[in-house]
């Protein structure tokens, strides 16, 4: 049974092997083979360049109000560390008059690989939003200018006002 993968379990990445006796300031013997040999008038590992890996979002809801912009995304639950980390940095490449605000469908969910405190505890997903700067709601919770009210079934008195 050696090698059999459990159904539903992932596969262990294959670590890189490391170089044994690679000289100091060169990422390979080759790398330094070619820097003593015919690259020697080139500049080795002087320069970086930070690069961006082009994604593309589409907002669950997006709503102009006043001159700023909602983009509304409404979450059942985060699956894993990829999705809601893909949150993050959308956020980052939103200019500064559109907001991503969280409508979560049960924001005390725990998130997803959460470790349990010492008080039996999980990070929830409204824990997670506030910790990274989103704004968050629940149907209970949202605005009442943001929704058609003729659509509520049940009137919730604890509803905010608008909070802009």
């Amino acid at each position: 049974m050696v090698g059999k993968i459990k159904s539903g379990a992932r596969k262990r990445r294959v670590v890189r092997p490391a170089e044994k006796g690679v000289i100091k300031g060169y990422d390979s013997n080759w790398e330094y083979e070619l820097h003593t040999g015919i690259l020697k008038e080139w500049d080795i590992h002087s320069d970086t360049v930070d690069y961006i890996i082009k994604h593309t979002y589409h907002p669950d809801f997006i709503k102009k109000i006043g001159k700023n912009t909602i983009f509304l995304e409404a979450k059942g639950r985060f699956w894993d560390h990829a999705e809601h980390n893909k949150y993050v940095w959308v956020k980052k490449a939103l200019p500064k008059n559109i907001e991503l605000v969280f409508l979560f469908a049960d924001p005390s969910a725990p998130m997803p690989q959460a470790k349990r405190r010492k008080d039996g505890t999980k990070r929830s997903h409204a824990e997670w939003a506030e910790a990274n700067g989103f704004r968050w709601y629940s149907v209970y919770s949202i605005p009442k200018k943001w929704i058609d009210s003729s659509c509520v079934i049940t009137e919730n008195p604890d509803y905010p006002e608008e909070l802009e």
